[in-house]
């Protein structure tokens, strides 16, 4: 609909073969790219190649090994960090080494933020003080710094877009 009705004799008239291939060529790179906008493509062609991957965590910092790690993955803010009901994906294991690795399986591409905790009591619950401050290891990915309050999503938020990502997250005890 948009080629001229004799789009086969402009081709051919210029008699190089060279450029004749040239044309054609650009002509199906660009009905290609066309066609994925029209698509809605908005993935990025190098991440279309893999469906899901994962996300690779090593948390550094334990105090002792006693208890276990429980680790909350979340999509956006809501719930995050302190909703576990919120995350898409949650696990806990025991620790058995001074800097353990936990790996989420099954990750589409995108943005997502981790929250640690050293449940070192093993209740699955975070232990505060009287001041409402965590008595037990926490940490979140991208390492954000802690002040008076838990940081936002956008803080601790991390890039999956392939098919393995590695990150390590540090823990923080008062």
């Amino acid at each position: 609909m948009f080629l001229h009705k004799n789009w086969t004799h402009r081709l051919t008239r210029n008699r190089k073969p060279g450029k004749l291939l040239f044309q054609m060529l650009t002509g199906t790179v660009m009905t290609y790219v066309l066609g994925l906008w029209l698509n809605g493509a908005t993935v990025p062609i190098y991440a279309q190649h893999w469906q899901t991957g994962q996300l690779d965590i090593e948390i550094q910092g334990l105090r002792n090994q006693q208890g276990q790690v429980c680790l909350n993955l979340f999509t956006s803010s809501r719930g995050f960090p302190g909703n576990s009901q919120n995350a898409v994906q949650n696990q806990c294991v025991a620790v058995t080494t001074s800097s353990p690795r936990v790996t989420f399986d099954s990750i589409q591409a995108g943005s997502y933020a981790v929250a640690v905790l050293h449940d070192a009591n093993g209740d699955r619950e975070v232990n505060r003080n009287v001041l409402g401050i965590p008595q037990e290891g926490f940490g979140f990915s991208r390492n954000p710094v802690i002040r008076t309050g838990p940081p936002e999503f956008g803080d601790a938020m991390v890039v999956v877009a392939g098919p393995k990502t590695s990150i390590q997250v540090r823990l923080n005890y008062f």
